[in-house]
C-alpha cells in the first residue's frame, strides 16, 4: 500500500513538472462532460465521496484510460493557463477535486484544486515561466487570491 501511494505521489509530482513545461493538460471528454470518478480521500458533509475530474500530463496516458466506463471519451487538450484560472477555480467553486495521472485501474492522486494551483505556481516560479491569464494579472495575483481564500 505504501509503495502504491508513493508511486501515485511520484506520478503527481511528474504531472506538475510536465504540465508546467509543456503548458498543456489533457482530459477525457464525451457529450455528457469530462471523465470523473469518486474520491477515496475526500467526503462531503453527508460523508459521500466527492466527485473527481481526472487530468493527465501526457496524451498517451489519458488515451490509455479510454476503456470500460470511459470507452466513449475523447482526448481534450487544455492550456495550463485555462486549466488554472477556469478549471481549478471552477472546480473549487463546485466542490470538486482534481484527479491527476489516474491509471487504467482508476488509481491516481487526489488534489484540492486551490492547493494544486499553488503547487503549479511554485513550479512555474522555480522554472521562471510566466503564464498569461484573462481573469488575473499574473502568477502573483492568482497566488495571492488563492492564499486569501485558503486562509478564510
Amino acid at each position: 500500500m505504501l509503495q502504491n501511494s508513493l508511486a501515485i505521489q511520484n506520478r503527481h509530482e511528474r504531472f506538475i513538472r510536465t504540465v508546467c513545461e509543456t503548458e498543456i493538460v489533457y482530459g477525457l471528454e464525451n457529450e455528457e462532460g469530462f471523465a470523473s470518478s469518486s474520491s477515496v480521500h475526500f467526503e462531503d458533509e453527508e460523508e459521500n465521496p466527492i466527485r473527481i475530474i481526472c487530468f493527465w500530463a501526457e496524451e498517451v496516458l489519458a488515451k490509455s484510460c479510454i476503456k470500460s466506463d470511459w470507452s466513449d471519451y475523447k482526448i481534450a487538450k487544455i492550456t495550463l493557463s485555462d486549466f488554472i484560472e477556469n478549471w481549478c477555480v471552477g472546480m473549487e467553486e463546485d466542490g470538486l477535486i482534481v484527479g491527476t495521472e489516474f491509471d487504467q485501474n482508476m488509481f491516481g492522486y487526489e488534489a484540492d484544486p486551490l492547493e494544486l494551483i499553488l503547487d503549479l505556481i511554485i513550479e512555474l516560479e522555480r522554472t521562471n515561466k510566466e503564464l498569461h491569464f484573462k481573469k488575473f494579472i499574473d502568477l502573483v495575483d492568482i497566488k495571492d487570491q488563492v492564499k486569501r481564500i485558503l486562509e478564510e
